[in-house]
């Protein structure tokens, strides 16, 4: 039984799996979208909710949390800098679910379920959209 149990594990022991979060994380805040496999990018979505709230709350503490959780390199100043920049801001008014999993269909290579996750409010998301109501 299964009971309680929400961490999904994906086949990796934890600091794999940590690893890989933080990396999937830091991609999805540096090129706004990306394309995985559905099991990681469902693993990635509350992960990466955690870090726009805390990038909501924009104080020193979070973002030293928020620091802690993408890695101590480079490429996470610059994430964490544009999470709380950029990202959170434009989230500042949605309550929750601010990412969307798009199903891609299989890979042809083993046929892993693929899919595409992105930020809903993302800066290019919403220019497209305010572009297409202006067309109507």
């Amino acid at each position: 039984m299964r009971h309680r149990s929400k961490t999904v594990k994906l086949q990796r022991d934890k600091a794999h799996r940590e690893a890989l979060l933080r990396n999937l994380a830091a991609s999805l805040i540096e090129h706004r979208q990306i394309r995985t496999t559905l099991g990681k990018a469902k693993a990635l979505r509350p992960f990466a909710e955690k870090l726009v709230t805390l990038g909501k709350k924009n104080t020193l503490h979070s973002r030293r949390r928020a620091v802690s959780l993408l890695g101590s390199n480079q490429l996470a100043q610059r994430c964490a800098r544009a999470l709380f920049e950029e990202i959170a801001v434009a989230s500042k008014d949605r309550q929750g679910g601010y990412t969307r999993i798009i199903k891609l269909g299989q890979r042809k290579s083993d046929s892993a379920p693929m899919a595409l996750i992105e930020w809903v409010d993302s800066p290019a998301a919403v220019a497209e959209e305010e572009e297409v109501a202006a067309e109507s």
